[in-house]
C-alpha cells in the first residue's frame, strides 16, 4: 500500500489477496458513514486507507482533516480537536475552532487513538454520544457537528482493554467497520510492485535515470522482513535512487540491515523449503529451552521482538510446549524455564500477539518429555 505525493495518485499498490480484501472493504465501507477503525503495525498504510475511504464516500467533496494522537498532552489534545475559548490557558489570546468544527460534513482521522490518555477516552466518548463540541475553556456546548470519525493504531486494543489502558465502551463505539492491514511481510507478492512504483515516483523526482536492480539484489529485498513496512520501503528505494546514479544497483549496495538478513536467510528455494527452514528453527529453539535450560525471555522473546521470529514461529514454539505439558500453561512456564511469577506475563505476551493456543486440543496427546527424561523428545503426530 503506498500514496504518492500527488493527491490524485493516491490508491493501493498490490496484487495479493489481502490487498484485494482491503479494496473490497474500501468500497462497503466508502458506502456508509460509520465509523471506521484501522488497525495495523506502524507504516502499513493506515492512513492511505482513510483517505481512500474518504475519497469514495458521499463526503469527498467536504474536507479530510487528520490528527495523531501520539505524543500530544491532553490540553493540547483536547484544544486541537475541539477548539478552546479566549483566555482558558496561557497563549489563547483568540477564540481558536477544532478540528471536528473544521471538517463540516466531512471525515476527521485521528491516528494512534490507542496512545490517549483515560480522560481524553471519555472526551472524546463523550463527543461521539452527543456530537457535541465544547471548547476548551467554555462551560457549554458551543456547537453540534456532523463529520465521520475514521480511527487507527498500532496497538492491540484487546490487550489493552484488559489491562485497563483503553475503555471498552469507547472501543465498541469506534469498532463499527473493522480493518485489519497485514504486515509487508506476509505479503510478500506485493513487494515487487511496490519497489517498482517507488523507483519510478523517486527517480522522476530526483530528476535520475530509471534504475534497476540486480537479481541478487530483487532477491534480497524480496526476503528481508521489513519491520518498518512500506515506510520503512519507501525510505530505502529513495536512498537507493539518490545514491544510484542511474546506475544498475547490486546486492552490496542495499542497506545493511538488508544485506544481513540474507545472509543468514537459510538455504533452499520456495515456500516449502522456507517453510522448513523456519519449522526447524521453531524446534531448535524449543529443544534450547526444554533441554539445555535456556529461558523464554532469553532465547525466543528477543527474536521475536526484533522480527525474526513470525508468530506463526511463536506458535510453533508454544505448540510444541504444550505437547510435552498436556496443555498445562503452568507447567509450560516452568518448561521454559520462566519463574512461576512471570505466568501472567507471559499469558498476556501470547495474547498481544494472538499465539495464545487453546489448551484442550492438547489434553489428548501425551506428553512428550517427562521432566526427568534425558533423551531428546520425540515428534508426537495428532491423529
Amino acid at each position: 500500500m503506498s500514496m504518492s505525493t500527488r493527491s490524485q495518485d493516491l490508491r493501493l499498490i498490490g496484487r495479493s489477496e489481502a490487498i484485494r480484501a482491503i479494496e473490497h472493504e474500501i468500497d462497503c465501507a466508502a458506502r456508509s458513514d460509520a465509523k471506521v477503525l484501522i488497525t495495523g503495525e506502524t507504516g502499513v498504510g493506515k492512513e492511505v486507507v482513510s483517505r481512500l475511504i474518504h475519497r469514495f464516500s458521499a463526503r469527498a467533496s467536504a474536507p479530510l482533516v487528520t490528527l495523531n494522537c501520539a505524543g500530544l498532552p491532553d490540553s493540547l489534545l483536547e484544544s486541537e480537536l475541539f477548539g478552546h475559548v479566549r483566555g482558558s490557558f496561557t497563549g489563547a489570546y483568540r477564540d481558536k475552532p477544532g478540528l471536528l468544527e473544521m471538517a463540516p460534513n466531512g471525515t476527521v482521522f485521528l491516528d494512534e487513538v490507542g496512545e490517549m490518555s483515560p480522560r481524553m477516552q471519555v472526551v472524546l466518548l463523550r463527543f461521539l454520544e452527543t456530537g457535541e463540541i465544547q471548547r476548551v475553556g467554555s462551560d457549554r456546548s458551543h456547537i453540534r457537528v456532523n463529520v465521520r470519525l475514521i480511527t487507527a493504531t498500532n496497538r492491540d486494543l484487546d490487550t489493552e482493554i484488559r489491562a485497563g489502558r483503553f475503555r471498552e465502551d469507547l472501543y465498541f463505539r469506534l469498532n463499527v467497520i473493522r480493518f485489519a492491514i497485514p504486515p509487508l511481510r506476509e505479503r510478500a507478492d506485493d513487494i515487487p510492485l511496490l519497489v517498482n512504483y517507488f523507483f519510478q515516483m523517486y527517480c522522476q523526482l530526483h530528476n535520475v535515470p530509471v534504475v534497476e536492480l540486480s537479481p541478487d539484489a530483487i532477491d534480497a529485498i524480496k526476503h528481508y522482513r521489513w519491520p518498518g513496512n512500506i515506510r520503512e520501503l519507501k525510505n530505502v528505494v529513495e536512498r537507493l535512487v539518490v545514491k544510484s546514479h542511474g546506475e544498475i544497483i547490486q546486492h552490496a549496495d542495499l542497506p545493511f540491515d538488508i544485506v544481513r538478513s540474507a545472509a543468514v536467510t537459510p538455504a533452499g528455494t520456495g515456500a516449502e523449503a522456507s517453510g522448513s527452514a523456519r519449522s526447524a528453527q521453531a524446534e531448535e529453539l524449543a529443544e534450547q529451552m526444554l533441554k539445555q535450560g535456556e529461558s523464554f525471555w532469553a532465547a525466543v522473546h528477543p527474536l521475536f521482538m526484533s522480527r525474526d521470529l513470525t508468530r506463526a514461529d511463536l506458535r510453533k514454539i508454544v505448540q510444541i510446549g504444550l505437547e510435552c505439558t498436556n496443555g498445562n500453561y503452568r507447567m509450560l512456564v516452568a518448561r521454559f524455564n520462566m519463574p512461576n511469577d512471570d505466568y501472567k506475563r507471559f499469558l498476556s505476551f501470547l495474547r498481544k500477539h494472538d499465539c495464545h493456543l487453546p489448551f484442550q486440543r492438547f489434553r489428548a496427546v501425551p506428553a512428550r518429555l517427562q521432566r526427568d527424561q534425558p533423551e531428546p523428545y520425540k515428534k508426537v503426530v495428532n491423529p
